[in-house]
């Protein structure tokens, strides 16, 4: 059983119970700190993955695919779409910042349920973001290649000549699609691992809130 829940099951029983009786500001405290540590780690995970994310982006950057975009000459293009992600990003990291200094200075249970809800809907926003963000990028990294690869113009040219080309991009395009389901898949399961454990937690936390209510 969880210990909050003993506890809460212990401030309903007499006086002569073996454990401690304590009162509702007590427990509600209890589940205000455990709220307010799961909202910090929340935080602080998020600003570790944009790190990881950073430092594996800087590792491929001189690897020949790498390269090999960039001679496309597209600043122009990916340079305003990662402006947009990074300005995005920082808007999440307020939020969860926000968040967290919101429900350590809560002093209502009501008032903490709203604020548990409201960072379980900003996680959510979040992965949403990252998760169409690489989408998006994949498909314009794509467009930039029909437009600007000369050997990717020259099997659209041939395709063309043969009559294929709706067959080449459908081809290309499914490929990506599959590499981009396979990629998402990898990237939920560790949201899953890592945001899902955290919101299960805070989840536990606002049901414990409607029971004290109650």
């Amino acid at each position: 059983m969880d210990e909050l829940e003993l506890l809460k099951k212990d401030w309903k029983k007499n006086e002569d119970t073996k454990y401690p009786k304590l009162s509702y500001n007590e427990i509600y405290k209890m589940i205000l700190k455990k709220s307010s540590s799961i909202v910090k780690w929340i935080f602080i995970i998020s600003l570790l993955e944009f790190g990881l994310w950073t430092a594996i982006s800087f590792a491929f950057k001189n690897t020949e695919y790498n390269k090999r975009f960039e001679s496309y000459h597209a600043e122009n293009i990916m340079i305003p779409l990662l402006v947009l992600g990074y300005i995005i990003l920082a808007y999440f990291f307020y939020k969860f910042y926000m968040n967290y200094r919101t429900i350590s200075a809560t002093d209502s249970a009501k008032v903490l349920m709203e604020n548990i809800l409201k960072t379980r809907r900003t996680v959510k926003q979040y992965v949403g973001f990252n998760l169409i963000y690489l989408a998006l990028s994949a498909f314009v990294a794509l467009g930039v290649q029909f437009d600007r690869d000369q050997e990717m113009i020259s099997l659209i040219e041939k395709a063309s000549a043969n009559g294929e080309v709706f067959k080449f991009y459908a081809l290309t395009i499914i490929i990506t699609l599959v590499f981009l389901a396979v990629l998402i898949a990898i990237i939920l399961g560790f949201y899953y691992l890592i945001y899902g454990i955290l919101l299960k937690r805070l989840n536990r936390n606002y049901k414990e809130l409607k029971k004290l209510e109650v």
